[in-house]
């Protein structure tokens, strides 16, 4: 157990929390298959999520006025469909493939894990996804968060100070009161650069074939766990 215990924990959510690809490729190809329209599916997902942080850092550097995750996300799925030389997709039809992120499935250690931290702490995501996203993703995947933490709400995507900082000002805690818990250690490298708790649990599984990173953790995070059940025991829930 650490030797500080924080009031609220915030999680990384896409990849942390939610299986972002194969949640869309399944999504996407079944999507696709009862419409007739047949393409790569798992490489435009990978594709899709290759565009995040560029298209974020174009917002981050003025390139763009501030854009949601949902706005963003939808200019590059315009981008790839065409690319991919993907023909038959309605306006209908990329409303419903871009609102995938949406509909993402939780890893199997999640749902449990957070019911139980709830017992004791808030927890929110602190994500780049705007609040409907989070939002509506919570409903349909039935994820207990007390609060939504998007970052339509700071008008910053992580890693900027305003996001992390911004939680600790919201929940009225200092920054020390507010565990960031993620499986991406950059992520956990900035939280704690504002002063916020750490802990980090592996996704070895998050980019599929592709991962090449956090496997494990890269520093001395205040708790490093194997996922969210494990991080819940090591708080003493």
């Amino acid at each position: 157990m650490p030797s500080k215990q924080p009031v609220a924990i915030v999680f990384d959510t896409f990849g942390s929390v939610v299986d972002w690809r194969s949640s869309l490729i399944a999504d996407l190809s079944g999507y696709a298959a009862s419409r007739g329209v047949t393409a790569d599916w798992a490489a435009l997902v990978d594709a899709w999520r290759a565009a995040y942080h560029p298209s974020m850092d174009r917002v981050r550097k003025g390139e763009l006025p501030w854009t949601r995750l949902d706005d963003l996300h939808r200019a590059s799925l315009n981008r790839l469909v065409s690319d991919f030389g993907i023909q038959g997709l309605s306006e209908d039809d990329l409303v419903h493939i871009n609102l995938g992120w949406h509909r993402l499935h939780p890893w199997p250690d999640a749902l449990p894990g957070l019911t139980r931290l709830k017992s004791r702490f808030i927890i929110g995501p602190l994500s780049n996804g705007n609040v409907s996203l989070l939002l509506n993703m919570a409903k349909f995947a039935g994820i207990p968060w007390d609060m939504i933490f998007g970052s339509d709400l700071f008008g910053h995507f992580k890693p900027d100070p305003e996001t992390y900082l911004g939680v600790a000002r919201l929940l009225d805690l200092r920054p020390d009161q507010v565990m960031m818990a993620a499986a991406h250690n950059s992520d956990l490298a900035a939280a704690r650069s504002c002063g916020l708790l750490t802990a980090f649990f592996p996704r070895p599984a998050e980019y599929g074939p592709h991962q090449k990173r956090d496997y494990a953790a890269d520093q001395d995070w205040d708790i490093v766990a194997t996922d969210i059940q494990d991080m819940a025991s090591k708080l003493g829930v």
